[in-house]
């Protein structure tokens, strides 16, 4: 694509949970003045303009998963044209789990200007309020809704160390956390967060086990997952990598080099498992 280099910028908007006094007065500002409002909902659209007080100047398009790629050419023309383009969603960021992602690589690919308003966002308030480890996580959307890809995401994430933050819609929710019960066992660690910033908000803190049990008697509104890392392994013992080296010199590998790559894998010293296996001949 040709680069564009017009006064046009795109603006990625956070929107309040829940709770519209979470709206930032920046976002006001931008719905006032934006030259086009893309809204996943144009009808939530306005009923948050309508609390907040003010009415979009500009003109307002739905853009949600279904139209995505339709509604891209216009406004990336709109935007080589010289507009502010405002990105709204239902709740929370922009491209996060929500239509977003597609407009934003196009205008960086073309060069337009994109910026953002912060705000809310579920995945860090659940993450906050987890009482999980918060230095290092993932993000990784929602999970499949079929029961073997689902149990196969979650073996994806049984050696993963950082907590883990997904969605879930609250008629999956029972099924996904028996899934992940019988992938990653009853003890590991979680939250479910429920309804964040609004009248009947609802953190559950404990074991998956535990949860899969409070779930199945029915969980209603907007749910967010938060599942401790995997705990480290000790590895494998020195007597289990000494019979490792053992039988691939017994299926013709050298001493030395058996037990260097052995070694490399396990990550322990080269020379201590060596010496181990020399002593134990």
């Amino acid at each position: 694509m040709r680069p564009v280099s017009g006064s046009g910028r795109l603006v990625l908007a956070a929107t309040p949970l829940g709770d519209v006094r979470d709206a930032s007065p920046r976002l006001v500002d931008a719905l006032g003045s934006a030259d086009v409002v893309a809204a996943e909902d144009t009808r939530r659209l306005r009923s948050l303009a309508a609390a907040l007080g003010v009415a979009p100047s500009g003109r307002v398009v739905s853009f949600y998963d279904q139209n995505e790629r339709e509604r891209l050419p216009g406004l990336l023309e709109a935007l080589r044209s010289g507009a502010t383009v405002l990105l709204v969603t239902d709740a929370g960021m922009p491209s996060v789990s929500d239509p977003g992602y597609r407009l934003v690589a196009a205008c960086v690919e073309e060069d337009v200007r994109v910026t953002c308003l912060p705000g809310p966002s579920a995945v860090t308030t659940a993450l906050a309020l987890s009482g999980l480890p918060s230095d290092r996580f993932c993000f990784d959307g929602f999970p499949p809704r079929k029961s073997g890809e689902r149990r196969r995401w979650f073996a994806g994430l049984a050696a993963e160390p950082r907590t883990c933050v997904f969605f879930e819609s609250p008629h999956r929710l029972a099924d996904s956390l028996a899934d992940a019960v019988a992938v990653l066992g009853p003890d590991r660690r979680a939250a479910v967060c429920r309804e964040l910033t609004k009248t009947y908000e609802e953190v559950r803190r404990g074991s998956l086990g535990e949860l899969a049990g409070w779930a199945a008697e029915g969980v209603r509104g907007e749910i967010t997952v938060v599942l401790a890392g995997a705990e480290p392994s000790a590895g494998p013992s020195m007597e289990a990598l000494v019979a490792e080296v053992k039988q691939r010199v017994a299926d013709g590998e050298r001493l030395k080099a058996a037990a260097a790559e052995v070694a490399a894998a396990a990550g322990v010293s080269k020379k201590a498992l060596y010496d181990a296996a020399v002593s134990g001949s």
